[in-house]
Order: structure tokens, then C-alpha cells, then sequence
């Protein structure tokens, strides 16, 4: 347990498309929790998918992965886009970007939608696992993905909250790092798509 949980935490601190909608979370403030939800969800259904062997089942089908693949770089185009073209400011709050249910599902939709999250969590979690002990696999992968799910937690809501304390008083800042977050998930969401392109 201790050696998955070195390997995802260098995962998680690992800035990405989840730091980049974290840190838009939490210049918006209200919407921490639900957006952080969100993503823990995604990487929640991943695991319990893995645990179900649906994971291995999608890993066996490279049309089905690479579908995912688009599905997961044009939600992100679409996502850096709206960022980018409505920058976080934490001084300027519209109602309909504070909706706690919207931010849930588009949290859901960062992680739920990435298949790298997929594949790591299929590549990661069964190397940790073992057939003698007392525990069936499938149990062990649940645990080690709850481990996964906690340390995301921790680092997630750390960004939010740091970028909210940090970036409140400067809101200038504060639309500079949103727009940054949302061209590094903008650049994400090409990658993916270009690299299907290319296979």
C-alpha cells in the first residue's frame, strides 16, 4: 500500500488538466467542494471500472480507447475555451458559474473523460495487487483506489484553496492564472486529439 501510494502521489502532484479546473474552482470560492467532488468521482468510477475488469475489457479494444481518447480531448477544448473566454476572477461572480451541480458533473467530465486516468489506474493498481492474499483483487483494487481518490482530495483541495487565498486580493492575477489553466487544458485536449490523429 505504501509503494502505490508514493507512486500516486508523484501522480497527483503532477500538474495537469485536474490542477488547472482545481485552481478555476477555487478562484470561483462556493464551488470548491463540488468541482473537487466531481473529480473524485471520475477517478472513482475509473478505479471501480478496473475492479469490475470493464477496465481491461476497454485496454483490449483500441477503438473503443481511442474513442474515449476524442470524447476526452474535445471536452477539454470545449472546457479550456469557456475558461479562457470567461476568466475566474474572484472579486466578479456570475450565478450561472456557480452552480455547484454544473461544476460537479464538468469535475466529473476533467477526470471521468481522461483516459490517461484510465490507463493508469489499469497499468498502476494491478501491479499492487496479489493473487495469495487473504483479500480477492478485485477488493484490493477498491482499497488502492480509495487510497488514489484520498490523496486527490488532499492535493486538489490544496490548489483550490491556495489559489483562492493567494489570487483574492490580486483579481487581475487571477484572470492571467485562469486563462493560463485554460489554455494548458486547451493544449491537453489537442494533444489527445492529435496523438489519435496519429495512431
Amino acid at each position: 500500500m505504501l509503494g502505490f501510494w508514493a507512486v500516486s502521489v508523484v501522480f497527483v502532484v503532477a500538474p495537469g488538466s485536474d490542477w488547472a479546473y482545481a485552481i478555476s474552482a477555487g478562484l470561483r470560492g462556493r464551488v470548491v467542494l463540488p468541482a473537487v467532488g466531481g473529480m473524485l468521482a471520475g477517478h472513482l468510477a475509473a478505479t471501480l471500472l478496473v475492479a469490475a475488469g470493464v477496465g481491461a475489457l476497454i485496454a483490449g479494444a483500441p477503438g473503443l480507447l481511442g474513442g474515449l481518447t476524442v470524447v476526452g480531448g474535445a471536452y477539454l477544448l470545449w472546457l479550456g475555451f469557456t475558461t479562457f473566454t470567461r476568466p475566474a476572477s474572484p472579486l466578479v461572480e456570475d450565478v450561472a458559474e456557480t452552480s455547484p451541480a454544473r461544476w460537479l458533473w464538468k469535475g466529473f467530465g476533467v477526470s471521468g473523460l481522461n483516459p490517461k486516468v484510465l490507463l493508469l489506474i489499469l497499468a498502476l493498481l494491478p501491479q499492487f495487487t496479489s493473487t495469495s492474499a487473504p483479500w480477492p483483487v478485485w477488493a484490493q483494487i477498491v482499497v488502492l483506489g480509495l487510497i488514489h481518490v484520498a490523496t486527490c482530495a488532499a492535493v486538489y483541495l490544496t490548489v483550490a484553496v491556495t489559489a483562492r487565498r493567494v489570487l483574492s486580493a490580486r483579481p487581475a492575477a487571477a484572470r492571467v492564472v485562469s486563462r493560463t489553466s485554460a489554455v494548458f487544458m486547451t493544449g491537453l485536449g489537442v494533444a489527445l486529439l492529435v496523438e489519435q490523429a496519429l495512431v
